[in-house]
């Protein structure tokens, strides 16, 4: 695939928004769908993107689709709308959905879209939006492997860690995974910070000294960095994202047959902080919720033995 082909993008929020200015840098044509956020849109257009109101107009002008949308219901409307991709494609389309989203109705899209001659690519992204201004996230992709090796030039422009994980549908299905296993980490630094506040252990020691063992990592690293040293900004995915992506890993595992006790404990976790309307509040802003479950100011007990 040339390095030149012409690119649309829908969805340049805190992610598409880092993703659509490498794809500028990069040289390629760039389209972009408006929405309500007009920061990152004229951002894009002040770089030099052109602008469309609807996903058929940008499907009829472009080679490569990205999605990067919050779940699938909004993935389904910009295919199947009236003013959808699947009114104005051309033949050879690629759509590239960087969605975190529900694999069943992946493989629903990608059928509709062969029936008329595109191609579809399910590519959730691993890392956060810092990332995604850098053009080094990680995409865990699932493709045909002719298509995944005409796409992967466009898709280096963005990503600096790529796995091309099986067919279409099995990267979603590893994301789902992926962010099983964050959250539920979420969920176990939360709690196991306010017991030890409880106990008399301060959250700095335990950012110091699980931070530096074999048990520390990434995710522990940009948690801590909310929960002990308040940078709000750490890791800007929401609960109400996180939830979802948890409840559509549950019901893959339903589907499969598959036990999931583990990952049901953290769903709860997370509906309850929803239910108490903090849905748009960041994943490690979760330790401020479960340590006042416990009767705990988590901030307070943040300033003990912190340097």
């Amino acid at each position: 695939m040339s390095s030149k082909v012409k690119v649309g993008f829908i969805g340049v929020g805190l992610m598409g928004h880092g993703m659509a200015k490498n794809l500028l840098e990069k040289g390629h044509p760039l389209v972009v769908k408006g929405n309500r956020n007009r920061a990152p849109v004229d951002d894009l257009l002040a770089r030099g993107a052109t602008e469309v109101s609807t996903p058929r107009e940008m499907a009829a002008n472009s080679d490569v689709i990205h999605i990067c949308l919050s779940n699938a219901p909004q993935v389904e409307s910009v295919f199947r709308g009236p003013d959808g991709i699947l009114k104005g494609m051309r033949d050879g389309l690629i759509v590239v959905d960087c969605s975190t989203s529900d694999p069943n109705v992946t493989l629903a899209l990608a059928a509709e879209l062969a029936e008329r001659g595109g191609h579809m690519v399910d590519a959730p992204l691993g890392r956060t939006p810092k990332e995604a201004e850098a053009g080094t996230l990680d995409a865990m992709v699932g493709a045909d492997t002719e298509v995944f090796q005409r796409i992967l030039p466009v898709m280096e422009c963005w990503a600096g860690n790529i796995n091309h994980v099986g067919p279409v549908g099995a990267g979603h299905k590893m994301k789902l995974i992926m962010n099983t296993i964050a959250m539920s980490y979420a969920a176990l630094y939360s709690e196991v910070t306010a017991l030890g506040a409880k106990v008399g252990i301060p959250p700095a020691t335990i950012q110091r000294v699980i931070g530096s063992s074999r048990l520390g990592n990434g995710f522990f690293d940009t948690f801590m960095s909310y929960a002990v040293d308040r940078d709000r900004d750490a890791h800007k995915f929401s609960i109400a994202n996180a939830s979802k992506d948890v409840r559509y890993a549950l019901a893959m595992a339903a589907e499969a047959g598959a036990l999931s006790p583990m990952a049901s404990a953290t769903r709860q976790y997370f509906a309850q902080v929803e239910a108490q309307g903090f849905a748009e509040d960041y994943v490690p802003f979760l330790s401020d919720h479960v340590a006042r479950m416990n009767g705990l100011d988590l901030e307070e007990e943040a300033k003990k033995g912190r340097d």
